[in-house]
């Protein structure tokens, strides 16, 4: 299929994908993104259309897969977006705290709980906290792989109600 014939397939079968673009995001502007985005994809992979393929459920699912990906993205970049006129991006995983004092004293509250664990809890946890894997800590302790496991939940259970969260 020559690239003016699949042009002309795209521009009469693209229209169905504004709406169900609206449908996917709720937002008008983010809907055009998408829209824009999907085309450009498509006019990409050209090559990848064969002749006699439903080119609106092709065209859908390059849609789809956009948004899924786009959605992880900013899953995983856990991002807030602030529509202040600034318009700035807050990183909603900032540990950042005023005080120094105040972080020392955190730290020193989870050292004193970590320590305070019983031997039975600590000694795996410790193990664990430093990178080791559950059948490693099994077999430096002579324990079951089980026991390990639930003696590392109950420590971090344990180390949960310990440590007053501020």
């Amino acid at each position: 299929m020559s690239t003016i014939e699949f042009n002309r397939i795209l521009l009469t079968n693209a229209e169905f994908l504004k709406p169900f673009a609206i449908t996917l995001t709720h937002d008008n502007e983010a809907a055009k993104d998408l829209y824009q985005e999907t085309l450009y994809r498509a006019l990409a992979n050209q090559d990848k259309y064969h002749v006699g393929t439903n080119i609106k459920a092709w065209l859908y699912t390059i849609m789809r897969n956009i948004f899924i990906n786009n959605y992880r993205r900013k899953a995983k970049q856990h991002t807030l977006f602030d529509s202040t006129p600034g318009e700035y991006l807050l990183n909603l995983n900032q540990g950042a705290v005023a005080n120094e004092a105040i972080a020392g004293i955190n730290l020193k509250e989870v050292q004193k709980a970590v320590y305070g664990l019983p031997e039975i809890f600590r000694n795996p946890f410790l193990l664990y906290f430093d990178g080791f894997k559950y059948h490693e800590i099994a077999d430096m302790l002579n324990e079951p792989l089980g026991t390990i496991k639930s003696r590392i939940h109950f420590a971090r259970k344990l180390l949960k109600t310990q440590v007053a969260r501020y």
